[in-house]
């Protein structure tokens, strides 16, 4: 009989976790919770009179409420981290590869949970609970608007410190989370070093450099170009739709990478050629890939606001860790152990960004390491590839 060599045995362990995550899926149901607070004070000094927001979790919490996993969001997300709404659901949470009975991130272990982020880009979307731009300001009786103050990735950490608060959680066991998720998991590891043992970092940064701030406002001007804008007070009116449109498409192009596009534009639905009938002829006519873009962002449009959108980008312009003057006060504080998993070709959250915060906390002599994604999806791979790294996550989670 041949013998399993060590890496061998390691792939066949990470097989039985997705096979077994697989069959465990369908099982797992959640129900959006709502949580509520009055006179929210921000990081910058304003106060939200009230501020609710959904929150999901899933398995059970321990007595003494000492096996709690928090997972924050990326920009477009929302607490449905995993399982479904009702067994007809067509799709999961976003990282239900991940986070279940029996997989990386054992719910049969841990209670996992996470919180809707405040201006939540889906401000449209039925099963997102947040308050933003789009919110009634209880003073007026109308949509904040740009009356809503400017909010931070820490004002998203408060909340949901708040809403663990509210359930007599005093600690976590660890906090997880990709993209502006990343940033948010960072920022508890340093603000609140005594609740966080455990950070991990998927496709994240510890602060907004300037390359990365000025890549991110492509994304605004968008909207702000767009003649609905109204300088944010179009509630009632025509909303500024096509900017939307554009800045999704955006999004979803800086997300992924050339090999990622060039692989859709061979599709036989898209069959991407430079010398296409239509665009030859008209100026006004789209390549069919830019067509297969907009649908996307088209569909994407539906359940989110314009406004929220300028929030979150600013929010995470805004971020450093720790929120202070500079980025290694901000680190010096972590107590915690970290893993960050970059992705080696995303042209978003450059990978870059990840191993100089890696460097930073162990020059600061903290207990840090850090693992590459691979894939060909570029800053996707932290969300639909990161079944890759499911077993580095359960063994770093669980040691």
């Amino acid at each position: 009989m041949t013998q399993l060599k060590p890496h061998h045995l390691k792939y066949f362990t990470v097989c039985l976790i997705l096979l077994f995550s697989s069959v465990a899926s369908a099982e797992l149901l959640v129900v959006k919770q709502k949580f509520e607070t009055e006179n929210f004070k921000t990081f910058n000094g304003k106060t939200i009179k009230k501020v609710q927001v959904g929150w999901e979790s899933y398995g059970q919490l321990t007595p003494n409420k000492d096996n709690v996993i928090l997972v924050t969001h990326y920009f477009s997300a929302s607490s449905h981290a995993a399982g479904k709404y009702t067994k007809d659901d067509p799709q999961a949470g976003y990282w239900d590869a991940l986070i279940g009975p029996g997989k990386a991130i054992d719910t049969n272990k841990f209670f996992v949970i996470s919180v809707d982020s405040l201006a939540n880009l889906g401000a449209n979307d039925p099963n997102v609970i947040t308050t933003g731009p789009a919110t009634i300001n209880p003073d007026t009786g109308k949509p904040y608007g740009l009356d809503f103050p400017v909010v931070t990735i820490r004002d998203f950490v408060n909340i949901q410190k708040l809403v663990l608060e509210s359930l007599g959680i005093k600690t976590l066991h660890g906090v997880i989370g990709a993209s502006m998720g990343s940033m948010q998991a960072i920022d508890w590891a340093s603000a609140y070093p005594d609740w966080v043992p455990r950070m991990v970092s998927v496709i994240g940064s510890a602060q907004s450099d300037a390359w990365t701030t000025s890549l991110l406002e492509r994304w605004a001007i968008a909207i702000r170009l767009d003649p609905n804008w109204r300088n944010g007070d179009y509630y009632g009116h025509t909303p500024p739709i096509e900017g939307l449109i554009a800045a999704l498409m955006f999004i979803t192009q800086d997300a992924l990478t050339p090999i990622a596009i060039n692989q859709v534009g061979k599709t036989k639905a898209v069959n991407h050629q430079p010398l296409q009938s239509e665009p030859l002829h008209s100026i006004t006519a789209n390549f069919s890939i830019t067509t297969w873009l907009r649908e996307r962002a088209e569909q994407r449009a539906k359940l989110s606001d314009a406004n929220h959108l300028l929030y979150l980008t600013r929010a995470s312009q805004l971020f450093i860790a720790g929120h202070g003057a500079n980025l290694t006060a901000g680190l010096q504080t972590i107590q915690a152990k970290t893993l960050f998993l970059p992705s080696g070709n995303d042209l978003l959250l450059m990978p870059y960004l990840s191993e100089n915060a890696n460097q930073a906390l162990l020059d600061l002599g903290k207990v840090s390491e850090l693992q590459e994604l691979t894939g060909d999806s570029g800053h996707l791979n932290g969300v639909s590839g990161i079944s890759e790294k499911a077993l580095k996550i359960k063994e770093f989670i669980e040691q």
